[in-house]
């Protein structure tokens, strides 16, 4: 458990943070994609609860990419915070400000809280969620937990309808669990596509919906995320497209490099 002093650190810097009046606004927000925000109608739900799990420990960077680009859907112009259990960075690797701006995102509106275990990991997001402090809240976890309970999502879900922001978990190395969450996802790496004079392409990832609370049926999508835009966008035509390979941090995840260039 986070102890006492931690939590008053967490409860401060957010108290910084201007407290977002949420009457009024729309209860949805949309990926950016016509066909698949017509797919999901009415879309995911504001100040609700959204699951993401990485299809295999190698996809966690995809995993929480996805989940980085629906969390700045939802957070709009408020500010993010995002959570992260040390083993998963080290796993995974960790953030960097330059990233975030190469995102879209301006770092000083992103409150990285780092903590030991997923117990802390879902202290702290519950915590940052009942301050209505921030638009969005992200929890990067990584393996097995015990914590991860049905019981510990509803809280999660009851925090964010009170708080309002939105949450969002991320699981990688661990087996899917029960879940108050609205939507649920799996998520792996895919091909991006190569910009001009070969650059680096955009983030991609094959995003399944795997429940939905709306009642959508499960399926999947090759996404791509927009900076320029802020939104989800479909990916070019597969000639000129470059693979995207997940970044692995431990030998117990690394495995044969053929099993990580995987193409989606």
């Amino acid at each position: 458990m986070p102890s006492t002093f931690q939590i008053e650190q967490l409860k401060s810097r957010l108290a910084k943070l201007s407290r977002h009046e949420t009457e009024g606004e729309p209860a949805r927000f949309t990926l950016g994609i016509d066909r698949v925000d017509a797919y999901l109608d009415p879309g995911p739900c504001l100040f609700c609860l959204h699951d993401i799990q990485a299809e295999n420990a190698a996809d966690a960077v995809a995993a929480n990419a996805f989940a980085l680009g629906l969390a700045s859907r939802a957070a709009r112009d408020r500010p993010l915070l995002w959570a992260f259990q040390n083993l998963a960075s080290q796993e995974a690797g960790g953030l960097h400000g330059s990233g975030l701006h190469e995102w879209g995102l301006r770092p000083e509106t992103v409150l990285i809280v780092r903590v030991r275990d997923a117990t802390s990991l879902l202290a702290a997001g519950e915590e940052a969620l009942k301050s209505g402090a921030v638009g969005a809240v992200l929890m990067s976890g990584w393996g097995e937990a015990k914590a991860m309970t049905l019981t510990a999502s509803r809280r999660l879900a009851l925090a964010a309808r009170s708080g309002g922001s939105t949450a969002f978990v991320v699981r990688a190395a661990a087996a899917a669990v029960p879940s108050a969450a609205e939507t649920r996802w799996s998520v792996r790496a895919a091909q991006s596509t190569a910009l001009e004079a070969g650059a680096p392409g955009r983030p991609a990832f094959v995003a399944a919906l795997t429940r939905s609370r709306q009642g959508a049926a499960s399926t999947e999508w090759t996404l791509e995320w927009d900076r320029e835009s802020g939104t989800f966008c479909e990916p070019a035509p597969l000639s000129g497209r470059l693979v995207s390979v997940p970044v692995v941090g431990s030998s117990a995840t690394r495995g044969d490099a053929a099993e990580l260039r995987r193409t989606g």
